[in-house]
């Protein structure tokens, strides 16, 4: 059954992606239904005293889900390109899938695949693969917990640098989810923490908050920051970034 479709209006400006992604806001919670299928494109064509700006985004996610319910597949993609007469202003995309087991309602086994491109970082282009544990620590009637520990093999690209690094990571995340008695809003805050084995100094930091407020059973407004800072890029250097969005969904 199709019961999730998600129109998304942002209401600020356009920030670079991270090349850290958090799953967590991106799985499906949907205990009925065995498939899910999301999916949006959008297309703006601007011309500002004969410049012209064209801006394309598209995004795809779909679960599916086996008879038993102990097998969950997962995939995401996203494509977004801002082109102008004097260039490209931002092209990125990224691709995700994720294979999850279901062992009991406590602990899950994890594996996945993941690329991502993204012109405006230092580390253009990060492949990997990865595998872990998911458990959920807390299951309370408005707190919600869950925590991840997974190993990731990783290449990275870099044409700033001239390079070609091939890591090994450990990937630990912590969430923890709020919905009010009164189901008036709900908090959903999660940390990605992700070092190399061989030098702990070297480590990706990613937290999301996020809060939705729901005005009607098909409506919504939602706030969402991201902050992204990685302790050495190709070049040395330490790098960050902080997204902001405000916005409007709609649940048809």
């Amino acid at each position: 059954m199709f019961k999730r479709f998600l129109f998304l209006l942002l209401l600020c400006p356009i920030f670079a992606n991270a090349q850290l992604v958090n799953i967590e806001t991106k799985r499906l919670q949907t205990d009925s239904s065995r498939f899910v299928l999301n999916a949006d494109f959008a297309f703006n064509h601007s011309n500002n005293d004969g410049l012209a700006v064209n801006q394309l985004n598209g995004t795809l996610t779909t679960q599916l889900k086996s008879k038993d319910l102990r097998k969950i597949y997962l995939f995401l993609g996203n494509y977004k390109l801002i082109d102008s007469e004097e260039g490209n202003l931002q092209n990125s995309w990224f691709l995700h899938t994720r294979f999850n087991y279901k062992f009991s309602n406590l602990l899950r086994l994890e594996a996945f695949l993941q690329g991502q491109y993204n012109q405006l970082l230092v580390v253009e282009q990060r492949n990997l693969v990865g595998a872990g544990l998911r458990m959920k620590w807390m299951d309370r009637e408005y707190f919600t917990g869950y925590l991840g520990n997974s190993y990731l093999y990783e290449v990275e690209y870099s044409d700033r640098a001239g390079s070609t690094n091939y890591n090994h990571r450990n990937s630990t995340y912590l969430s923890i989810s709020y919905l009010s008695q009164s189901n008036r809003f709900s908090i959903t805050n999660t940390v990605y923490y992700q070092p190399l084995y061989r030098n702990l100094k070297d480590y990706r930091i990613l937290e999301q908050f996020r809060l939705d407020i729901p005005l009607a059973s098909w409506f919504k407004v939602f706030m969402i920051y991201d902050y992204y800072f990685d302790s050495k890029t190709p070049l040395n250097t330490k790098e960050y970034t902080s997204q902001l969005q405000i916005g409007l969904g709609f649940n048809l």
